[in-house]
């Protein structure tokens, strides 16, 4: 039969001596059980230090805490100070109360995600300085509070994905100083205020697809100096100003794809900067003229621009070439508009040439006239 170390350390045998021998031990005794107290009481801490929140999984060495889909309200008690992860996902929070990770200093690694959270409390991160991911995705959060990042320093990775954003305080993000790479995608943002990502000057990937934004307009993508991917795919946007994309110096990856951009202005991508920025501009509704095919001519020739998707680049109007390729049709989008030029040249042309004509002939019909009314005069005379 197994026996455990308490049950060691608590196992001396004092029944086996004479009753004089007892006797003589009884101050030796009296010693000794305090000592194994002392020692049980230790190997209790050494065992159980780490406090565990009733229905979570606590892994003892490694400092991880799993709370996933335990039915949880609100964010447990009883958390160790030592946790290093905490998952807390698929729960039922519905909010995040103030100072609710209070004394979490270890904590590197927080999920949040798919419990129903609506709001976030004033200093809802507090103690999390040192904290590096932070995952609040699936939620149902419509704004963040304006000290949402005071307590965020050390993020580096910040999931806010398919939650109902409509918007985004400037103020909300502007301390994740450490933030390399931030998910927005599947919200309702409509709109981004200038500055929107102020603060953020280690931000490397930037994922906004899937919300409502209507433009890209000259400030909001400011101070991001490193930012290398940045997907805009599945909105709503209809212009970008020509200097929006001005100070993504460097960008590698720019995803436009499924907009409704019907035309593009080449200045706006000649703004780039960067070393080599590949775009992906499929799914448009792309109103296909000779202005649009003399643009993806230029991108095409300019070496450190590369349109990915361009065999999948297709026409929405005019009616006549509805779903054909760009590629294949940008030949021949300038042909109406030269024929158009060469109709009214040879026109011009030709109206210059009867006027031409017309005036010759005037000149000589009045020539001609002129000199039979002298013969007529000099007739009379005689």
């Amino acid at each position: 039969m197994g026996t455990s170390v308490g049950q060691m350390i608590c196992g001396f045998n004092l029944y086996g001596k004479s009753g004089s021998e007892r006797d003589e031990d009884t101050g030796v005794t009296l010693l000794m059980r305090h000592q194994r107290f002392s020692l049980l009481i230790g190997y209790k801490y050494l065992l159980g230090s780490k406090e565990c929140p009733h229905q979570c999984l606590c892994y003892e060495h490694s400092d991880l805490v799993d709370c996933r889909a335990r039915g949880f309200l609100q964010v447990p008690h009883g958390l160790s100070h030592g946790t290093w992860l905490l998952d807390l996902g698929g729960n039922f929070l519905m909010e995040v109360r103030s100072r609710a990770f209070a004394g979490l200093w270890s904590l590197r690694i927080l999920v949040l995600s798919d419990s129903g959270i609506q709001l976030l409390q004033p200093e809802a991160f507090y103690s999390l300085s040192f904290l590096e991911k932070l995952d609040m995705s699936r939620n149902k959060l419509r704004r963040l509070p304006l000290d949402f990042s005071h307590s965020l320093s050390s993020v580096r990775e910040l999931r806010l994905d398919h939650n109902t954003l409509e918007w985004l305080e400037v103020s909300s993000l502007e301390h994740l100083e450490s933030l390399e790479k931030l998910d927005l995608s599947h919200n309702h943002i409509t709109f981004l205020q200038p500055g929107a990502f102020r603060g953020l000057s280690r931000l490397r990937h930037l994922y906004l697809h899937a919300n409502q934004l209507g433009a890209v307009r000259h400030g909001s993508l400011s101070m991001l100096p490193v930012l290398e991917a940045l997907q805009l795919g599945q909105n709503n946007i209809t212009h970008i100003d020509t200097e929006a994309l001005a100070p993504l110096h460097s960008l590698t990856l720019l995803g436009l794809e499924g907009n409704q951009l019907q035309h593009l202005k080449f200045k706006t991508f000649l703004s780039l900067h960067t070393a080599g920025t590949h775009l992906q501009l499929a799914g448009n509704p792309w109103n296909c003229d000779c202005d649009l095919h003399r643009v993806f001519s230029k991108l095409l020739s300019v070496r450190h621009l590369h349109v990915d998707d361009y065999h999948n680049v297709t026409c929405h109007e005019p009616l006549q070439l509805a779903g054909a390729s760009l590629a294949w049709v940008d030949s021949q989008l300038c042909m109406a508009e030269t024929a158009t030029v060469l109709v009214i040249t040879v026109t011009v042309l030709v109206t210059v040439l009867a006027a031409v004509v017309m005036a010759e002939h005037t000149r000589k019909k009045n020539q001609h006239g002129g000199k039979s009314w002298d013969a007529e005069s000099q007739t009379q005379e005689r």
